[in-house]
């Protein structure tokens, strides 16, 4: 199960509304007892434009996170001891599942690359948040698969 803090769901959908119709992409750190949303800039359309065909995919549907923001929320996860609770993006215009490119970018040579870290993915048609999905690494399948978000209503 993904528990996540009331202002934390929230500041998760004002991202995907702000970022329609382009995906929003983020992490949340936390520790015990706060969660830090950290919104990354999505460069998927300026890949997309300077290698159309290595990222044929533009920012409607998919999302490269800038590297400069990662290295920034690394730092800050070590240097205060805020590990990284989960990475989130949005799906304008689409349901909230975790398709298989998704799958593909939170692997390493077969293996997640982020141990124990969920993977939220929002669903947002116009203005209207239509779900939350959460999804983890299951040992058993060898798979990531669907796991309950509940939000807590503390910290709101």
């Amino acid at each position: 199960m993904v528990e996540l803090l009331k202002k934390t769901m929230d500041e998760i959908c004002e991202h995907a509304k702000a970022e329609f119709p382009e995906e929003c992409c983020g992490v949340i750190l936390h520790t015990d007892t706060q969660e830090f949303v950290r919104p990354c800039r999505n460069i998927q359309n300026q890949m997309h434009k300077d290698a159309p065909g290595t990222y044929p995919r533009d920012a409607r549907t998919a999302y490269i996170m800038h590297p400069d923001d990662l290295i920034k929320i690394h730092n800050e996860s070590d240097k205060q001891n805020r590990p990284i609770k989960a990475f989130y993006h949005s799906h304008p215009n689409h349901e909230a599942y975790f398709s298989e490119k998704d799958k593909s970018d939170a692997m390493v040579w077969g293996e997640p690359a982020y141990p124990g870290v969920a993977y939220i993915v929002v669903s947002i048609y116009e203005d209207t948040i239509r779900g939350v999905k959460a999804f983890a690494w299951d040992k058993d399948t060898s798979d990531f698969i669907e796991v309950p978000v509940r939000t807590d209503l503390s910290g709101a």
